[in-house]
């Protein structure tokens, strides 16, 4: 039964092994800018459309990543750019999603479609990848040292996802690189440990696998976030008591006078004073 199945099936569907080294490359045509058009695909040194049957966000995803155009906005039916000439070089193609090049998709080999210019299949890509949102998790922005901070990290559309970037002004390398499942949309950043070099503002990106060979695309930056981190220095303190009293002491009934100083560091800002009695509590 199974090698009845088999026979079949092997025709059904096929991946362009066989026929990669005939395809050059993949171009859109007759669009608003190099990043919309009729997707040509060229074929023993010649151009030709593909058929927009079973074409959908899929195959425009790929396509749109394989020319550095970001991500896929629509996939296009019905020669929404106009009919192209020559021959059709593809038909029935179906993309996973996550192949680097249009002619590494696999192809319906025996399908009864009839493919003509008007079917001919368009895509509208982004341009550019989808810039991302960075969000404080951490309730206040201000730090001691030793702290960590909770950043999160997101982006609308989450496939073809690589890995998320946490960046200081300033510093060419991440701070926290966290990797990411294709299908995740955001991802929490965490900056333990924090020192008063970590003060600054912060800013988060995104790789995604694309192109043609496969590569890493990188997201143009989210936005910024300031964070503070304050090391206050020890006050100095000193007291006044009436002459009567013995150093030290304060005679019951008696009022005296704490003082207390600290060089000029921060804007604002108070000073408490606590009392700390004998048994450990603080008032």
């Amino acid at each position: 039964m199974l090698r009845f199945l088999h026979i079949p099936l092997t025709g059904l569907l096929g991946v362009l092994w066989d026929g990669v080294a005939a395809f050059g490359g993949v171009r859109l045509v007759d669009g608003e800018n190099k990043c919309s058009g009729r997707v040509e695909v060229l074929r023993h040194d010649q151009w030709g459309s593909v058929c927009d049957h079973g074409w959908d966000l899929r195959e425009a995803d790929v396509v749109c990543l394989e020319l550095g155009c970001g991500l896929a906005e629509s996939a296009l039916h019905g020669s929404a750019f106009g009919e192209g000439s020559g021959e059709i070089s593809l038909r029935h193609v179906q993309c996973s999603g996550h192949e680097s090049s249009l002619t590494h998709c696999a192809v319906v080999l025996h399908s009864d479609v009839l493919c003509t210019h008007e079917k001919d299949a368009g895509v509208k890509c982004s341009g550019t990848l989808l810039t991302p949102t960075l969000t404080l998790l951490s309730p206040h922005t201000v730090f001691s040292p030793g702290e960590a901070v909770r950043f999160g990290c997101s982006v609308l559309l989450g496939h073809h996802l690589s890995d998320f970037h946490l960046y200081k002004h300033g510093v060419s390398t991440p701070l926290v690189t966290q990797r990411a499942d294709q299908t995740q949309t955001k991802v929490e950043l965490t900056l333990s440990d924090i020192e008063t070099f970590h003060q600054g503002s912060y800013s988060c990106g995104y790789r995604i696998k694309g192109g043609f060979p496969s590569q890493l695309l990188s997201s143009p930056p989210s936005n910024s976030i300031n964070i503070t981190v304050v090391e206050l220095l020890t006050p100095q303190h000193w007291y006044n008591t009436s002459a009567e009293a013995p150093a030290g002491s304060v005679i019951k009934g008696h009022s005296f006078n704490i003082s207390c100083s600290t060089p000029q560091q921060y804007p604002g800002g108070s000073f408490q004073l606590r009392l700390i009695r004998s048994n450990g509590t603080v008032r």
